[in-house]
């Protein structure tokens, strides 16, 4: 796969999936613009970047000024845009007995309303470049687990909005698609709550529930999003791809 002087916007990316791909990327050539909300973490990951040194644009992406400023500093730095990464994300548990409006509206805020706002912004330029969106979702959003109620609907909302746009682009030779992690090993499920004791036993868990017999790696999910992302997969738009050991075709028994 080949980035050589593509540019490639990538949100959440201070961490776990968003930092891994980060890495790839630049492994494969592209000019990267990075995001997310520890600075320090950012400069990290950028200084694992091979080639020229990322554009590191700091802030919060649930703040509408802030995702403009993200999208126009990285615009003014490199002129256009060519791949758009939305993979920053939260998880939160709830029940429909327990989950307040405010957790919903966090949690729907940063995993959907965050998207739609930076792809809307990213689209005419992508249209200029040819370009392509490759959305971060979860199994969650093609099967039901009771628990993390907002979480699920938001992912479900995200797999429709990739196809969705994936069609009303698909004429303007933009790919719009997403990759739907099963359990990955990062930082997401203690940043939601879990201390390293229950995190632990739920990894352990996680070989029961993956057909595979384990978790996934963020160098596995980082692999598919630079698969959708480039040339390869060219002819393939509108599509939620499980990479998830199985999970999404499982069922209770």
């Amino acid at each position: 796969m080949n980035f050589a002087g593509k540019v490639v916007l990538i949100t959440g990316a201070s961490s776990g999936i968003g930092a891994q791909a980060a890495i790839k990327f630049a492994q494969h050539g592209a000019l990267l613009s990075i995001t997310g909300r520890k600075l320090e973490n950012l400069e990290k990951v950028a200084s694992e970047c091979k080639g020229e040194k990322p554009l590191i644009v700091n802030g919060d992406i649930t703040n509408e000024t802030d995702t403009k400023r993200i999208f126009d500093e990285t615009i003014k730095k490199y002129g256009k845009l060519d791949v758009l990464v939305n993979c920053a994300g939260i998880i939160e548990t709830g029940t429909i007995e327990n989950t307040s409006l405010e957790q919903y509206d966090r949690v729907m805020n940063m995993n959907m309303r965050s998207i739609y706002h930076l792809t809307m912004l990213a689209v005419p330029y992508l249209i200029k470049s040819q370009g392509n969106v490759v959305n971060v979702s979860s199994v969650n959003g093609v099967r039901s687990f009771p628990g993390v109620l907002a979480y699920n609907l938001s992912k479900a909302c995200v797999d429709q909005f990739t196809r969705c746009t994936a069609l009303e682009l698909a004429a303007k030779n933009v790919r719009v698609n997403s990759v739907n992690p099963g359990v990955t090993v990062t930082n997401l499920h203690k940043r939601g709550g879990m201390d390293e004791t229950a995190y632990a036993k739920f990894l352990e868990h996680s070989k029961s529930t993956h057909p595979i017999g384990r978790p996934g790696t963020v160098d596995e999910l980082a692999n598919a999003i630079l698969f959708l992302a480039s040339d390869q997969a060219s002819f393939i738009t509108g599509i939620s791809l499980p990479v998830d050991g199985g999970r999404h075709a499982t069922c209770l028994r």
